[in-house]
């Protein structure tokens, strides 16, 4: 009888939720695991996705994003780092930023006289999420940009952990010939290294052939139609739009022509790109079967850039990527996908996460524990990341994160301290860049070096009234809740750029960046 009511009462919630036009929430079949694509965007400011826009704009065009949040949760406190690789590093190893990586440094860096930690981003004992996932039986598969590490093979992609990877080691490259940036070898410069890599070697023939997007997003559908759907996949795909430089096809482009300023025109397209691979995307899980047991996070890995030659727009948020003003830590981020409950879908979330979160509830997703052993026995700093999915499920509606370092800077509670000068220290309009700033870029800095500054980004998102002198008790407690995370801060001496990185680039892998020691 009781197997009887419930089995009336799953039928009902299905009929339920055709009725309101819904896709019925199907719970996987016992004992399999969901898949899992983690969509890491690049730059993409909080004003350039539709759902940010009370006023609807014909300048942002993300319908695919847009229905993909509606059918979802939107994390709208949703936290990362100010710029790119501390972020990525964060995400692939669990950890915060203040306990892995806070510089963006090129992927060539080396200490010697560090052999665990002298490289640009995660230690090399860091065990990555892909090699958790992998324990769990899972499929691992990237897509797109890495900018996590690159001097061995231990910090490459398949190093943590990836069955295959397809994108660059470093902060971006040109989206046509895909060269990325010079090197100095024997007293000569380089200019013309080009970084795309294959799982195990350079793309060779790859490069210059197609938009960088385009072939991303041909490897991405490529890798959903051949796998097979009764192993879980782990999918990650980190695009490189919207980051510099602003490369998009010429159709695109001319969907915009509308728009005076041309940053804001080639941003704009990027994006509406990036909205159709998703699209794709989507489509794909749906035509494999996978959709309904299909868990996808999407994430900003900063702020939109809104410096000159940036494009993006945080409106109404103060700053911008580089900051720590909320344009640059507070981030576009959703959950969708079929495994996301009936109720939960169509909802806003508003307790905190960090990118780092998202390496708990994957181990937990996938049944492995998240403890890193590997990086216990070399004495790193341990897993930060906290399980979410017992919020995005709705179990507990209770965020276990309430503090986020910002490194420096401090979010603990409603309140958030900023303790050194500020620069980008003031708001967009809807439309930016425009006529009033043509070249882009916020002059405006604010001190809050001596006497720091502390807002209630709760009441106040915009960070428009400093409350250090109207509450001097909550400002000497959030003090000294950032000097105990600040004592724990891991910050060892990388190194420089290391010569031989350019000597492998140019004699072993023909003019290709890749790792360059054993």
């Amino acid at each position: 009888m009781t197997r009887y009511c419930c089995l009336l009462a799953a039928l009902l919630l299905i009929h339920v939720s055709l009725a309101l036009g819904e896709e019925a929430f199907v719970e996987p079949a016992a004992g399999t695991k969901p898949h899992i694509v983690m969509i890491l965007v690049d730059d993409w400011g909080w004003a350039n996705v539709g759902y940010h826009r009370d006023t609807p704009t014909k300048e942002v065009q993300t319908p695919n994003f847009d229905a993909l949040c509606k059918q979802g949760i939107e994390l709208d406190q949703h936290y990362a780092y100010k710029f790119c690789s501390p972020s990525r590093s964060s995400l692939m190893s669990g950890r915060l930023p203040i306990h892995v990586n806070m510089k963006n440094l090129g992927p060539d860096v080396y200490n010697p006289k560090d052999p665990v930690s002298g490289f640009a981003a995660i230690p090399r004992n860091m065990t990555g999420i892909a090699s958790k996932m992998k324990l769990g039986g899972y499929a691992t598969h990237h897509v797109g940009k890495w900018d996590a590490g690159m001097a061995t093979p231990d910090h490459t992609p398949t190093g943590r952990g990836f069955d295959t990877t397809f994108g660059y080691f470093h902060h971006d490259n040109d989206y046509y010939t895909e060269v990325a940036y010079s090197c100095a070898y024997e007293k000569h410069n380089y200019n013309n290294i080009v970084d795309l890599w294959q799982t195990d070697g350079p793309a060779v023939g790859k490069n210059g052939t197609i938009y960088e997007e385009e072939m991303f997003k041909q490897h991405v559908l490529d890798i959903l139609g051949n796998h097979s759907v009764e192993t879980p996949l782990f999918l990650y795909y980190a695009p490189h739009i919207a980051h510099t430089p602003l490369e998009v096809p010429q159709s695109y482009q001319d969907r915009f022509s509308f728009i005076p300023d041309k940053t804001r025109l080639m941003y704009h397209a990027m994006i509406t790109f990036l909205d159709d691979v998703i699209g794709n995307l989507t489509e794909m899980l749906h035509k494999r079967d996978m959709w309904n047991n299909t868990l996808i996070i999407v994430s900003s890995d900063n702020g939109g850039p809104e410096y000159a030659g940036g494009g993006a727009n945080n409106f109404p948020l103060r700053g911008g990527k580089l900051s720590n003003w909320q344009g640059g830590v507070r981030v576009n981020a959703f959950a969708s996908g079929g495994l996301i409950p009936t109720a939960m879908r169509g909802t806003k979330y508003d307790g905190y996460i960090a990118l780092a979160d998202w390496y708990a509830t994957f181990c937990s997703l996938a049944g492995v524990d998240k403890h890193d052993e590997r990086a216990s026995a070399a004495k790193l700093p341990p897993v930060d990341g906290l399980d979410m999915w017992p919020v995005l499920s709705g179990q507990n509606m209770t965020s276990p994160r309430t503090e986020i370092p910002l490194s420096p800077g401090l979010i603990s509670g409603d309140y958030k301290i900023l303790v050194s000068r500020m620069m980008q220290a003031g708001w967009t309009g809807p439309q930016y860049p425009n006529k009033t700033n043509p070249a882009g870029g916020i002059k405006a800095s604010m001190n809050c070096s001596k006497r720091n500054c502390l807002f209630n980004i709760k009441e106040d998102p915009e960070e428009r009234k400093n409350l250090a002198d109207s509450m001097p008790e909550v400002l000497k407690h959030m003090q000294e809740r950032h000097e105990v995370w600040e004592a724990t801060s891991f910050n060892p001496n990388r190194g420089s750029a290391w010569p031989e990185a350019c000597q492998t680039a140019l004699e072993k892998y023909g003019g290709y960046w890749g790792p360059f020691l054993p």
